[in-house]
């Protein structure tokens, strides 16, 4: 594990070195800014938990973008500097690399999402608002950047550059969206698969109701689980090259 955490803290580093992760950040920021001051905190009889919702619907959407864009570079960009045949070829497991990898962009990315909590700091002005539904929304949000991006460090493994990481792992995680969509237009048991596997609609919105449901946390480790475990074998397969 040292070998992790070596690899997590040197790519975490190249985070905060670089304009990429700022201009990540910057964006984020702004976009929900704008949706939340455009959209959620609305007039003076909205309730303070429905503009809370409204906040982690928009967070959502913001938060797997950003999970694309951070995570395409883990894998691909050392492939296009050529350091990868380094990498593997060092006394480093490839388990340890993806997962390693994996980390720097989950604890960015958290950075990140905490840096939004000025938002719903702002409801606290005219209105109250509930502490477990603001953990279980940023739970929530965490959850769902995970998977997002252990899909987008699957993406940036299959890909042999950064742009190419991004428009594959984009496909991926469109294709989980839309699987609620194929739900209402096919028959059991297909329609119970498609509905099991959409990676918003069926298991983000009790997060950002407040609930937590033991289901949508074991959906969303499994799917973080095995889109790494993916990526790991793909990364091995280029010793065999």
């Amino acid at each position: 594990m040292s070998a992790t955490w070596l690899i997590a803290r040197r790519e975490l580093a190249a985070y905060l070195r670089s304009m990429t992760g700022y201009v990540i950040a910057a964006a984020v920021l702004t976009v929900d800014g704008i949706l939340f001051n455009a959209f959620a905190l609305g007039g003076p009889d909205k309730r303070s938990a429905d503009v809370l919702s409204l906040f982690f619907y928009f967070s959502s959407g913001t938060t797997m973008i950003a999970s694309i864009f951070l995570s395409m570079r883990l894998i691909a960009e050392e492939k296009q500097t050529g350091t990868l045949v380094l990498l593997t070829s060092s006394p480093v497991q490839d388990r340890e690399i993806v997962l390693g990898k994996f980390l720097s962009g989950l604890a960015f990315l958290s950075i990140i999402t905490l840096l939004t909590a000025f938002m719903p700091a702002l409801i606290m002005v005219n209105g109250k608002i509930a502490f477990g539904h603001l953990a279980a929304g940023y739970l929530g949000l965490l959850l769902l950047g995970s998977a997002t991006l252990a899909i987008g460090t699957f993406g940036s493994a299959l890909a042999r550059t950064q742009v190419l990481a991004a428009i594959v792992s984009g496909c991926l995680l469109v294709a989980m969206i839309v699987c609620w969509m194929l739900a209402r237009v096919t028959d059991r048991p297909f329609s119970d698969l498609f509905v099991a596997l959409a990676l918003y609609q069926k298991h983000f919105p009790p997060f950002q109701a407040g609930v937590v449901h033991l289901r949508d946390v074991v959906y969303y480790v499994a799917v973080t689980y095995f889109a790494l475990f993916a990526a790991t074998r793909v990364v091995e397969a280029r010793r065999w090259r």
